[in-house]
């Protein structure tokens, strides 16, 4: 397999901070198309890769999973993309392809695991996937999307993966008119929890702890702002919602999130605690409530979001970053310093 060097940034350890690196790129086989990556996002999973927090990192680690750029090669076979089209690449590059979930356009649960953007096993190359803080990466066209014109570029980067990661529960439970939908967290996940819901024509309560989130939400498109700490305001919402979106990372009360749901109301999860969190027993059984947990979409549903976030005019709220900052980036994603997610301008990765 013929590769050639390519300008990223990543990290050798754990402990060390992210420096410029160069990796291997495969030469374009017939089914991929190369792309010059244009703008990345800053996830919450890049850092936690990076550091070695999920205890799965391979060394070498270029993170990067909201990657949006311009075809610059493709392969003799590829249908859908040619040269010069915008595209975009987001959680994962591959699938097996073959089993029941697959097949089902659920790619994202594929039994063999599918293969991230990267820290997976690169089948090609025989090394790990690199992602997306890098200036180009190639991709089979069967794993590439493709961006709306009219949507702002380094904007939709984060909907590859925060956009998908919400818009996917809110369309499997049916969000929709008539449905009143709980949003708990306004960060990166939580901002677009938000815009979306509102967008399919529910009616959306943000839960969070900060007040100074209050405005913001309302200006996201909240019809309701509820201060979580505060008993009386969780109360007017006891038993009321049909859906719970909850975007929080940290150790919290789930059961306080469950009692706000009306019969066969749904909680799903798309934070990720480190720890386990305590449910009981009767925040479900009395009105048969549901618990679930929810991943990023496949790849049709992936396509289904950005064109939906095309017709709707949708993209995320973005602080731009040289990839010079990003350690600095990191240091205030752990501080909640961001509204509402960093966005890499790659163009800095050439200075």
């Amino acid at each position: 397999m013929k590769a050639k060097d390519v300008k990223a940034f990543g990290t050798e350890a754990a402990t060390a901070p992210l420096d410029q690196l160069t990796i291997k790129r495969r030469k374009p086989t017939p089914h991929d198309v190369e792309i010059e990556i244009l703008y990345c996002g800053v996830c919450h999973s890049d850092l936690h890769t990076a550091r070695n927090e999920w205890h799965s990192t391979i060394y070498p680690c270029v993170p990067g999973h909201e990657i949006v750029g311009k075809i610059v090669n493709v392969g003799d076979h590829v249908k859908k993309f040619k040269v010069g089209d915008l595209a975009a690449v987001g959680c994962m590059v591959d699938s097996c392809r073959q089993c029941d979930y697959c097949k089902e356009g659920l790619e994202q649960y594929c039994e063999a695991g599918n293969t991230g953007t990267y820290n997976s096993p690169d089948k090609l190359l025989g090394t790990q996937t690199f992602g997306g803080y890098s200036e180009s990466i190639v991709v089979d066209e069967a794993f590439v999307l493709r961006v709306p014109e009219n949507l702002d570029l380094a904007a939709t980067a984060p909907l590859l993966c925060a956009g998908i990661t919400t818009y996917s529960p809110l369309k499997h439970w049916k969000v929709g008119p008539g449905k009143k939908v709980g949003v708990v967290g306004l960060g990166g996940l939580g901002h677009m929890g938000v815009k979306l819901a509102k967008a399919l024509g529910a009616e959306v309560i943000v839960f969070t702890t900060s007040p100074s989130k209050v405005e913001d939400a309302k200006r996201l498109g909240a019809d309701d702002v509820v201060l979580s700490k505060d008993d009386e305001q969780m109360a007017r919402y006891a038993g009321k919602l049909h859906f719970v979106l909850d975007a929080v990372s940290a150790q919290h009360d789930i059961n306080a999130y469950l009692s706000l749901l009306r019969v066969d109301g749904s909680l799903a999860l798309v934070g990720a605690p480190e720890h386990p969190l305590p449910v009981a027993a009767f925040s479900l059984i009395p009105y048969r409530r549901n618990f679930a947990g929810s991943m990023i979409g496949g790849i049709a549903e992936t396509q289904e979001m950005l064109d939906f976030c095309g017709k709707h005019n949708i993209v995320s709220d973005i602080e731009m970053i040289n990839i010079q900052q990003i350690n600095e980036a990191y240091e205030r994603l752990l501080k909640g310093d961001v509204k509402y997610r960093f966005v890499i301008d790659m163009a800095s990765l050439k200075q």
